[in-house]
């Protein structure tokens, strides 16, 4: 696979996103909506930062959950994500477009493991995540993972230009991910010590 059979739409501008094909199948227009991040993924500009805004709400109460629930959850949101890009990408004729954001789901979530970790308990989670320290703990998570998905530094950009299919799609997601849970995780201990 070379590196030209991974082009992507030029991101700098305006994009329309692909539409489902008329004779979608009824797993097809699910595995899209999924694949779009059920909408989030549909504005023309910065789909992946809007994709990740959407991550973040429906991480929001799942995190409720507990901590091990949340780490399940992401897990399987990263596994099932590589068919889910994969498929969305087919529908789509070309490889990730920027309106996939299923990826940038999976890749909010991996930053927002330690959170769900350390940061509220289940028993008061509601009241606990209204906190001013909690509301600025998801936004530095969210500001790094999206710096680290598109500054791209390695091995990230290598994932995004070298590996191809669903995989592609979510491996540089996925590091991302976990570099802005490291520096998350440095940054939140800094700040109470």
């Amino acid at each position: 696979m070379t590196d030209h059979d991974l082009s992507k739409p030029d991101i700098s501008k305006a994009n329309d996103c692909p539409p489902l094909p008329v004779n979608a199948s009824l797993l097809d227009r699910v595995v899209y909506w999924l694949g779009i991040g059920l909408g989030s993924g549909l504005p023309r500009r910065a789909p992946g930062t809007w994709g990740s805004v959407g991550g973040l709400i429906v991480a929001i109460p799942l995190m409720s959950l507990g901590f091990v629930p949340f780490l399940i959850i992401t897990i399987l949101s990263c596994l099932i994500g590589i068919w889910i890009c994969g498929r969305t990408s087919e529908l789509m004729q070309g490889h990730d477009d920027p309106h996939i954001v299923w990826d940038e789901w999976a890749g909010i979530w991996i930053t927002l493991l330690p959170f769900s970790y350390m940061g509220v308990s289940t028993a008061s989670f509601w009241q606990d995540i209204s906190q001013n320290l909690s509301i600025i703990a998801l936004i530095i998570a969210f500001v790094l993972f999206r710096f680290f998905d598109i500054i791209k530094p390695p091995p990230i950009g290598w994932a995004d230009k070298k590996v191809a299919g669903g995989l592609g799609i979510m491996l540089d997601d996925i590091i991302a991910g976990v570099m802005a849970a490291a520096v998350w995780l440095v940054v939140m201990l800094g700040m109470l010590l």
